[in-house]
C-alpha cells in the first residue's frame, strides 16, 4: 500500500508540473500567432495551432514529464484501489494550481485556495479508508465495451471543441478526464502483464483503448489548456478521470474499503469531486470572455488567467 501511494504521488506531482510547463508552451505559442491563424470558422484552436504549441520547449518537456506520470500511474492503478490512485494522481491539480502563481502569474483567489484544501483533506480520508485493491479480471465484453466508449469520448470531444471554440474549456477538460479515467481502467484490467505474455497483450482491445486514451486525452487537455482556465480545465480532468474509473473499480473490480470505514472513503471521494468542481466553477469565471471589439493597445498582454486563442 506505501509503495502504491508514493507511485500515485509521484505520478501526480509529474502530471501537476507538466500541465503547467504545457500551459506556458500553449499560451507563448498562442502570442506569437496572429490572431486569427490558430482558430477554426468557430473560434476554436486548429490543428496548425496545437502542433504549434507542442513544438515550444516548455510543451516538450511537461509532455515527457506526463509520460513519467503515466507510466507510475499504471503502476499504481495495479497496486491500489481505482477509487484511491486515481484520485491521488487528480491532486495534480494542487501541483499546478501552486506552479501557475510562480509560472503563469495567476493570483489564486481565497475561495479556491480553500477548494484546494478540500481537495487535499479528501485525500488523506480516502488514503486512512482505503483497502486492498480487487481483482484485475474483466470479461472481455468489458474490454471491447471500454474501446468502443474510448471511441466515442475522443472523437466525440474533439467535434465538439472544434463547434463550440471558445465555450468549450471546461467540456474539453471533462472529457479528457474521462480519457485519462479509461486508461486507468484499461490499465487495470489488461491481460497479458502478469504473467507477460505478448501475443495475449497485443489481442487485448483495452491496450488499444488505453493508446487512444492517451493520446487523445492528451490533445483534448492541451486545448482546454489553449483556450480556458488552466486550474478549471485541469479541476474537470480531475472530476473525469476520478469518477468513472473509482464506481467502476467498486462495481465491476472488487476495490473495498477497509472495515467499517465505507463512510470515510465515501466522504473523502465526495469531497474530492466536490473540491475540484469548486475549482473548476471559480477559476471558469476567472478566463477571459468572448472577445468583444477592439479596445485599442492593452497595457498588460499576458492575462492573468486562461487565455482564449481568439484574444491574443
Amino acid at each position: 500500500m506505501l509503495i502504491g501511494l508514493l507511485t500515485a504521488v509521484a505520478a501526480s506531482i509529474c502530471y501537476g508540473t507538466g500541465s503547467v510547463l504545457q500551459a506556458v508552451g500553449s499560451r507563448r505559442a498562442a502570442r506569437m500567432s496572429p490572431p486569427s491563424a490558430g482558430v477554426t470558422a468557430h473560434g476554436g484552436p486548429n490543428l496548425s495551432s496545437t502542433a504549434k504549441a507542442a513544438m515550444t520547449w516548455e510543451f516538450i518537456v511537461g509532455t515527457i514529464l506526463d509520460f513519467v506520470g503515466f507510466g507510475l500511474g499504471a503502476l499504481a492503478a495495479r497496486m491500489l484501489p481505482l477509487f484511491l490512485s486515481q484520485t491521488v494522481i487528480s491532486a495534480n491539480l494542487v501541483v499546478t494550481a501552486v506552479l501557475s502563481v510562480k509560472m503563469l502569474g495567476i493570483r489564486l483567489t481565497r475561495k479556491e485556495w480553500t477548494s484546494i484544501g478540500v481537495v487535499c483533506a479528501a485525500l488523506v480520508l480516502l488514503a486512512t479508508a482505503a483497502g486492498h485493491e480487487g481483482g484485475h479480471h474483466a470479461p472481455m465484453s468489458t474490454h471491447w465495451w471500454l474501446l468502443g466508449i474510448t471511441v466515442l469520448l475522443i472523437v466525440g470531444g474533439t467535434v465538439a471543441v472544434r463547434l463550440l471554440g471558445g465555450r468549450a474549456a471546461i467540456l474539453a477538460g471533462l472529457l479528457s478526464g474521462l480519457g485519462f479515467g479509461a486508461l486507468g481502467v484499461g490499465v487495470r484490467i489488461l491481460d497479458g502483464v502478469e504473467p507477460f505474455h505478448l501475443p495475449t497483450l497485443l489481442a487485448d482491445p483495452a491496450l488499444y483503448a488505453i493508446l487512444l486514451a492517451g493520446s487523445g486525452g492528451m490533445y483534448l487537455h492541451t486545448v482546454a489548456l489553449q483556450i480556458g482556465s488552466v486550474n478549471g480545465a485541469t479541476a474537470a480532468l480531475v472530476v473525469g478521470e476520478t469518477v468513472l474509473p473509482g464506481a467502476i473499480g467498486v462495481l465491476l473490480l472488487g476495490d473495498a474499503s477497509r472495515p467499517g470505514l465505507a463512510w470515510l472513503a465515501v466522504l473523502g471521494f465526495v469531497l474530492a469531486v466536490a473540491g475540484a468542481v469548486a475549482v473548476a466553477w471559480y477559476g471558469k469565471h476567472e478566463a477571459a470572455g468572448p472577445p468583444g471589439p477592439d479596445p485599442g493597445p492593452d497595457p498588460d498582454p499576458v492575462p492573468a488567467d486562461g487565455a482564449a486563442l481568439s484574444s491574443t
